[in-house]
């Protein structure tokens, strides 16, 4: 058996086991946020690369017929015209996906501001050490 190594892509943080802070949250919500619209806006351009490809396949497709092309190459174009559609339509439906992720992931981050950043500005300004976390929790 082999030993799997996590795949971490590019920009995303690959500590695992550090102690949980303000910052390192937000960084990693930011992170979220700015993969998800980027996602988002690579899904639209593939939308619309795929609708343009499809309506070129479309008018290739007649072409063929115009021109008495092997009746199951024509078809096959136009399948092939279908596909793109298909794609474009789930792309679309995908980047609706990424723009509700994109909003959740930026709601948190400003619940996350709003709650804790008041914390965080008096604990660094206090000088004080502070307990591990955990250690105010009540049972």
């Amino acid at each position: 058996m082999t030993e799997l190594e996590p795949y971490v892509p590019a920009g995303l943080p690959a500590e695992r086991g550090s102690r949980p802070s303000f910052l390192r949250l937000a960084g990693r919500i930011t992170t979220l946020t700015g993969a998800a619209l980027a996602l988002k806006e690579g899904l639209w351009v593939l939308k619309t690369r795929m609708e343009k490809d499809a309506n070129d396949a479309d008018r290739l497709a007649e072409q063929c017929a115009e021109a008495e092309v092997e009746p199951r190459f024509t078809a096959l174009i136009t399948d092939a015209a279908s596909s793109l559609r298909a794609v474009a339509e789930a792309s679309g439906e995908l980047a609706g996906a990424a723009d509700t992720m994109e909003a959740n992931a930026r709601a948190f981050g400003d619940a996350h501001e709003s709650e804790y950043r008041g914390v965080y500005e008096a604990v660094k300004a206090s000088g004080v050490q502070q307990a591990k976390p955990g250690f105010y929790e009540t049972r």
